[in-house]
This record gives structure tokens, C-alpha cells and sequence, in this order.
């Protein structure tokens, strides 16, 4: 079982909206993921500032404790790899029999692993529980047929693929829909943690801010300079954000004011590096 301190646990649960720790079963579990969806965003807030700043400290949320104590300070969530680990740190202090998991979000082809996930095993069933894709219940994996979770905005859907499996869920940049593939359900701290590292020379979330949570029975969010948000019919509605929307939408989500002012201005996207550079 992970270490999480005591007390700040019970600072996480309190904010989640427990009043007593949720059991260690499928309802408790339905119950924790579905409001980490609304209230743990999924944002890069505190990787942008950190690595546009040169900062040469670890990588923001690379631990729990430091997830948690900025999430409870300021309301920042993190990236996949800071997201899913704190996450998955939580399960096991609760109980739970979770692990990280390797993925590839498959914006192109033949492309290395690119997102940490989480699972947990109950009742001899695997239930994914993404902090990024934000998919508001657990998701069933099953190497036998499709599984879903059936909601206009959210909604996902699974299926086996060999040993891995490919979850189709909808992004806010690509709003028409997007394959991850879970490549291993194995990983490790040390895989997020070295995995995370190396999103520091470039990844797409170095650049402009990201966001995404789960308010109502929409996803609310922003991509690239765009505010977007699929509604409970499953229809995107896109507009550029400017600079009065941003400072909204992110009071609206409970990001800090100190927090956001701290936030610079985007950037264009920059192109990766050649492959083995």
C-alpha cells in the first residue's frame, strides 16, 4: 500500500466531499472517481509555469504529496503523469488494488508510450479510472468484448486489441474523437516518474494551457488557444479564448487568482524533435 500522510489524506477526502473514507469496493470507487472528475481538473497550469520559467526542480505533481498539497492550496490538477499517479496513490491509501498503466494516445502512428493511466482490480474485474481522460465512472476492460460508459459528453468506449486494449473517448482538441491504447497495465513510480521527466524537452502541454473537467453533463475546457466544451447531446461548441475568458474559465474550474496570474501567455505549438534526437 502507498504511503499517503494521514492527515493529508483526510484534507483530499474532506475536499472531494467525504465525510468518512469511501469503502473499498465498486460503489466506493464509483464514488471517488466520479468526483475526482468534477473537481480534479486536468490541466498543465503549474507545468507551464514551471517549465517556461527553466525551472530545473522536478516536474510539478511528479509526487502525490505535491499534487494534492497545490491541488488543496490553489485547485490545479496535473497531467497524465502527475494526475494518474496522485490518483492512483490515493486508491491504494483507501485500499483499493490499483496500478498505473502505460498508454499511447494515438495522434499518430507508431508512436512510443505517451500517457500514464490507472486501474483497479475488484471482484475480478479490471476498472479503468483515467485522470485525464476524465470519463466520470470506471470503465470496464474486458478481453472478450466492448465495454462502455454511456454519456453524451463523457462517454467511452473500450475494446480489446490483441493484449492491449483501445479506448475511444474525445478530447478537447480533437472533439471528433480519439483511440488511446493501453499498452501495459503494469507500470510502475519509477516508469511515471522517468516518463514524466521526459516530457520536459517537449510535449504538446509545454506550450499553451490545457484543461478539462466535468461540470453538469458537460466537459468544460480549453486546447490550443480554443475554449471547448461538448454538451450532454455530445455537440462541441468551439471559440477562441481570449484573455478575459481564460481568467473566467479558470476562477469558474477554482484555480487560484495567485495561480493564474503566475500563468504566461500561450504559445504556438512547436513540432517534436525528430525521432532519436
Amino acid at each position: 500500500m502507498a504511503a499517503l500522510d494521514e492527515k493529508l489524506r483526510e484534507r483530499v477526502l474532506a475536499k472531494l466531499g467525504f465525510a468518512a473514507p469511501p469503502a473499498a469496493d465498486l460503489a466506493g470507487l464509483a464514488a471517488l472517481y466520479g468526483r475526482w472528475c468534477r473537481r480534479v481538473p486536468f490541466d498543465n497550469v503549474r507545468k507551464l509555469i514551471h517549465v517556461r520559467s527553466g525551472d530545473a526542480a522536478p516536474l510539478p505533481g511528479s509526487e502525490a504529496e505535491d499534487f494534492f498539497a497545490a491541488w488543496l492550496a490553489h485547485g490545479t490538477g496535473g497531467t497524465c503523469w502527475a494526475g494518474n499517479g496522485a490518483l492512483c496513490v490515493l486508491l491504494e491509501s483507501l485500499g483499493f488494488s490499483a496500478r498505473r498503466g502505460i498508454a499511447t494516445m494515438l495522434v499518430a502512428p507508431d508512436l512510443p508510450p505517451n500517457h500514464g493511466t490507472v486501474s483497479v482490480s475488484l471482484d475480478r474485474t479490471t476498472w479503468l479510472v483515467d485522470a485525464s481522460i476524465l470519463h466520470g465512472e470506471p470503465l470496464p476492460l474486458d478481453r472478450r468484448r466492448e465495454t462502455e460508459v454511456a454519456h453524451g459528453a463523457w462517454g467511452v468506449r473500450a475494446r480489446p486489441d490483441g493484449a492491449k486494449w483501445l479506448v475511444r473517448w474525445r478530447p478537447q482538441h480533437r472533439p471528433e474523437g480519439l483511440d488511446c491504447r493501453i499498452d501495459t497495465l503494469d507500470g510502475t513510480a519509477a516508469d511515471f516518474a522517468r516518463l514524466h521527466e521526459a516530457t520536459r524537452a517537449w510535449s504538446p502541454f509545454n506550450y499553451s494551457l490545457y484543461l478539462r473537467t466535468l461540470r453538469g453533463e458537460r466537459v468544460v475546457g480549453t486546447a490550443f488557444g480554443r475554449h471547448v466544451e461538448i454538451d450532454a447531446e455530445g455537440k462541441a461548441h468551439e471559440a477562441p479564448l481570449v484573455p478575459d475568458e481564460r481568467a473566467r474559465l479558470l476562477a469558474d474550474v477554482g484555480i487560484s487568482r495567485e495561480l493564474a496570474a503566475r500563468l504566461p501567455e500561450d504559445l504556438p505549438l512547436a513540432p517534436p524533435p525528430p525521432a532519436g534526437s
